[in-house]
């Protein structure tokens, strides 16, 4: 019981801190509503089973910033090899499978999630198999095909080693 009151404890807090930077509005009525929304939502997910391990995954975030810092620079790369394709009209769509090798729904998504946040490539589907990828040129496929992305992931899940 004390497990799960100290991850509601910590999703509202999470929330709260979100809501309070996101707001910009400091009033007595204003933050005590965000107060009471903040812990609706958390009573909710709570509720809902979304405070366990995959749906609050504390496990991650000691590894994320690392990962997100990679991430930005991937995707201001691949913005500017982006522009230069659409700007010399050299696209050349493809749409390929590619294995993953998380274990967890948290890394599945955030590997799905940073495909399709990288300029270039989309994740249509995901399966048993792995995802369905699109490409807007080869070289974009070829990187990821090359697995970096999807070892960095498999090590904020926890699991491997990124390179």
């Amino acid at each position: 019981m004390a497990h799960y009151m100290v991850r509601f404890l910590l999703l509202a807090l999470i929330l709260m801190g979100l809501w309070l930077l996101m707001s910009g509005h400091y009033t007595v009525l204003v933050t005590s509503l965000g107060v009471v929304s903040v812990l609706f939502t958390a009573a909710m997910s709570a509720r809902m089973g979304g405070t366990d391990d995959e749906g609050l995954p504390l496990h991650m975030v000691p590894r994320l910033p690392r990962y997100v810092l990679w991430l930005i620079k991937e995707i201001i790369t691949a913005n500017i090899a982006t522009a230069k394709v659409i700007l010399t009209n050299s696209h050349q769509g493809e749409l390929f499978r590619v294995a993953v090798s998380q274990s967890t729904e948290a890394g599945i998504a955030t590997y799905a999630n940073s495909i399709t946040l990288t300029p270039g490539t989309v994740t249509v589907d995901i399966d048993d198999d792995g995802f369905l990828v699109h490409a807007l040129t080869s070289e974009f496929g070829d990187d990821v095909r090359s697995g970096v992305m999807d070892a960095k992931v498999t090590a904020v899940e926890g699991k491997g080693s990124a390179s």
